[in-house]
């Protein structure tokens, strides 16, 4: 959420950077200042009444200790007193309209960011690796499950329905060795390994953005309200919530395994095949909780962080950093890190990593106390996959295949499979 301060005060400023992303957000502003000024206007006038109630009391309480009538300004003190149910009623209404408002606005972007309206825009940063040349036709790691016998669509659809897929075997096995290894990896750069709820209460997806913008892509227990993680990064951001914590306990680092539950709406179309794009997936994510003067140099770190994964995996990559119309709701700076498919020719996202500055921190309300103003400042949270377990499988599936069918294991989770070759 923004400061409402920062739209009252520099309103034109934040109508520019907001229209970088989508020209129609200046409209959304124009909304929220006119309930601002309507809310305002109600404080104002409620503030007159309740001090000329408070008057006419005063003056009631003369009156009956002369033994006056009082009769008359009581009357009008009831009046005043509806008039002031009225306002607060009204000021309750313009207050929620207001908060729904603020809730729908995204992130403002980073002066830094690039200027572009889709991912054609991204810019691209740095690649690492050379993608492999083949001597035959790399096969898509669809058809590789398959002939190993390690990923099983059919019945993942006659269990669940369409982009739901069963791992067998050493695809369950492989899966389960990343996760591991990615912990451990994380683990041993500093981040505190949490296993939160797969279930969350609807203001902590308020939190972090994903209420009420996209509440469509979330699989929701209508009987209980709850609503299932498409991200541990929603349960890790959200530990904090509502807290004041110390300066000394910045930077918090966080990771975490977790399956995601996405209903992917409007990916209709978008990598029917393969485990690319699932309804349930599993990840390792990246959170941190940091100080406001930091938070840059902490997103450079746990962008390295991510990457550390595919270097020693050893799979080619590149990373990109998105543009103003392709930037998350909730970020101010994102970089993408896409891996590379053989069978497509391409590279493809694995990991986004975001520094949200204090946009979550203020739906949150999450605090720390500046040691040197002595006052409670928001603090900065950070995100990013490190990585997209299924993502990652299938990598190593087209990267290390062999021409008859086998896949050779990377050097760095043969402890973890007992195994060099898979086939």
């Amino acid at each position: 959420m923004l400061d409402i301060e920062l739209i009252r005060k520099k309103t034109q400023l934040v109508k520019e950077r907001l229209s970088k992303r989508d020209k129609k957000l200046p409209e959304l502003i124009d909304d929220v200042l006119s309930l601002d000024s309507k809310r305002r206007e109600i404080l104002v006038e409620l503030e007159n009444l309740r001090a000329e109630r408070n008057k006419r009391s005063k003056e009631i309480g003369l009156l009956r200790k002369e033994g006056k009538d009082a009769s008359e300004i009581e009357e009008k003190v009831r009046e005043i007193k509806e008039k002031i149910d009225a306002l607060e009623e009204e000021l309750r209404k313009v207050e929620r309209g207001l908060r729904e408002k603020m809730l729908w606005v995204p992130n403002i972007p980073h002066e830094s960011v690039p200027e572009g309206e889709s991912e054609e825009d991204n810019v691209e940063i740095r690649k690492w690796g050379e993608p492999r040349k083949f001597t035959f036709e790399p096969r898509p790691h669809w058809e590789i499950g398959e002939i190993l016998g390690i990923l099983d669509f059919d019945r993942g659809v006659r269990l669940s329905g369409s982009r739901f897929t069963v791992l067998r075997n050493w695809g369950a096995r492989l899966e389960r060795a990343l996760i591991n290894f990615m912990l451990d990896l994380h683990r041993d750069k500093g981040y505190e390994e949490i296993l939160p709820p797969h279930l969350v209460k609807p203001d902590i997806l308020e939190g972090t953005g994903q209420l009420p913008k996209f509440e469509e892509d979330l699989y929701k227990c209508e009987r209980d309200e709850l609503y299932l993680i498409p991200t541990a990064e929603v349960p890790l951001t959200n530990l904090y919530r509502g807290e004041i914590l110390s300066e000394d306990d910045l930077p918090i680092y966080l990771t975490a395994y977790t399956p995601c539950y996405r209903r992917e709406a409007g990916s209709h179309g978008k990598d029917v095949r393969g485990i690319i794009r699932q309804h349930q997936f599993n990840k390792v994510e990246l959170v941190k909780i940091v100080h406001p003067d930091t938070s840059y140099d902490e997103l450079e770190k746990l962008t390295a962080d991510a990457e550390e994964v595919l270097k020693l995996l050893g799979l080619p990559y590149r990373v990109v950093e998105l543009c103003t119309g392709d930037l998350g709701f909730s970020a101010a700076k994102t970089y993408d890190i896409e891996v590379w498919f053989p069978s497509q020719g391409k590279y493809r996202e694995i990991s986004s990593c975001s520094n949200c500055e204090d946009f979550q921190a203020r739906r949150m309300n999450t605090r720390f106390k500046d040691s040197r103003t002595g006052r409670n400042r928001f603090v900065h949270t950070l995100n990013g996959s490190g990585l997209a377990v299924g993502r990652t499988l299938a990598a190593i599936l087209e990267n290390y295949q062999r021409e008859d069918g086998s896949v050779e294991v990377p050097e760095v989770l043969r402890d973890y499979l007992g195994v060099e070759v898979i086939g």
